[in-house]
């Protein structure tokens, strides 16, 4: 896999982007290490962290991921290569984008992350209760300070989106320029439409999250059949006559082409308009290789899957 250009940013980075909320959850830090050093020796150089990870497990309080992932920067000496995203905004201990919170949770991510940058820093989530102009104003600051080199929007509906886009033109302030959806072959409705059309008119590089849903298109469930996973628990919303059929028509690509379910599922979210790299996470080195593999889809095997 090579480098490529992220939207209108100046960063290069690799096609698959590592998410980091399994880091501190279902792995610890040295099984963390072992998937980092995995991925950057396959030349990954993109890891996607938040404050809030993982702070639903047992015993965690949020930033655990960011830690792990500072404590192996530091350990290898290689800050400079690896592009680092972080966000603010759903971390109970940090909630909201009001301009104090924005300033203060990224120190914190600072802090543990052992830099004195973030290469993107995310709006978690939209904050309805504290006008936009006021986190704009406190993202661009972050901005002009040097301590976040771009900014990025997650789970925003497309009309703040839009809104947002205007008042930092009409403000002068920083832009988000990467866009971070739910989004994965079955999971459609919430980025393709409106939101796809304002990320392709505009530019914005898209990252899609739950690239596998949730590991639902890693083929390892099935109708009946129980699974031990700390996501399991996550998979009705997946289960449906619909999404059995998606995961069956993803097996049989994968078939044809000699390779893992989630290279496919992952390869399909490559096609999609707008979008520039899929966050995926991996618990173990050897989840990872399937994540870093690639495959060419043909016209025919594309239009099946869209069409489910």
């Amino acid at each position: 896999m090579s480098l490529s250009p992220l939207g209108r940013t100046d960063l290069h980075v690799h096609e698959l982007c590592l998410g980091g909320n399994v880091f501190g959850w279902s792995a610890n830090e040295s099984q963390s290490f072992d998937v980092l050093n995995a991925y950057a020796a396959a030349g990954g150089n993109f890891i996607d962290t938040a404050d809030m990870y993982s702070s639903w497990h047992d015993g965690n309080v949020g930033g655990e991921s960011e830690t792990i992932i500072g404590n192996w920067m530091k350990s290898q000496g290689n800050r400079q290569n690896i592009v680092v995203a972080t966000k603010v905004a759903k971390l109970e201990t940090r909630p909201g984008l009001s301009a104090a919170n924005i300033v203060a949770a990224a120190e914190d991510s600072l802090r543990r992350l052992q830099t004195d940058y973030i290469d993107i820093y995310y709006a978690h989530h939209d904050d309805e209760e504290t006008p936009l102009e006021e986190s704009l104003v406190a993202f661009d600051q972050l901005v002009q300070s040097g301590k976040v080199r771009h900014l990025g929007a997650s789970n925003y509906t497309t009309p703040r989106l839009a809104e947002a886009l205007r008042i930092s033109r009409n403000m002068g302030l920083a832009e988000y320029v990467v866009v971070q959806p739910n989004f994965n072959a079955i999971t459609r409705d919430e980025y393709q439409g409106e939101l796809q059309d304002l990320c392709v008119k505009e530019k914005l590089a898209v990252l899609p999250y739950f690239s596998l849903a949730a590991g639902f298109l890693t083929g390892k469930y099935a109708p009946g059949v129980a699974v031990e996973s700390v996501r399991a628990e996550d998979m009705d919303g997946y289960a449906t006559e619909r999404g059995w059929a998606i995961v069956d028509k993803v097996r049989t690509i994968a078939h044809g082409h000699n390779v893992d379910m989630s290279t496919i599922a992952l390869e399909w979210l490559r096609t999609q308009p707008g979008i520039a790299s899929p966050i995926a996470s991996a618990r173990t080195v050897e989840q990872l290789a399937p994540l870093l593999k690639r495959a060419s889809l043909s016209e025919s095997e594309l239009a099946e899957l869209n069409a489910l």
